[in-house]
């Protein structure tokens, strides 16, 4: 029983501690285009994911789309799209546009 209630007061405390940390999050849609951009979307997941405050990418739930999951505070839209818009060039390949 002693244990159990320790457990307890421990979950209890990480829950407490974490809640804080996923405050400011935030999910953004970013629309991709370009003719051959769906041939490059593992390029396209590790570029989102380097961008400072990027804390989690999802290019396989909505296809033409990926989902970011950011820190609101720290990334601006253009930072995604530009990111986007590195991968293999602009035009034929990627683009990204952030939706509002």
């Amino acid at each position: 029983m002693n244990t159990i209630i320790k457990m307890g007061c421990v979950i209890g405390f990480v829950c407490a501690v974490a809640t804080p940390v996923f405050a400011g999050e935030q999910k953004v849609m970013v629309m991709l285009g370009g003719k051959f951009c769906e041939a490059y979307l593992g390029d396209v997941e590790v570029a989102l994911a380097k961008v400072s405050g990027v804390r989690a990418v999802d290019v396989k739930s909505m296809k033409g789309h990926a989902v970011v999951t950011i820190d609101g505070e720290k990334v601006k839209g253009d930072q995604l799209a530009a990111a986007v818009n590195k991968v293999k060039g602009d035009g034929w390949h990627c683009t990204g546009e952030v939706m509002k």
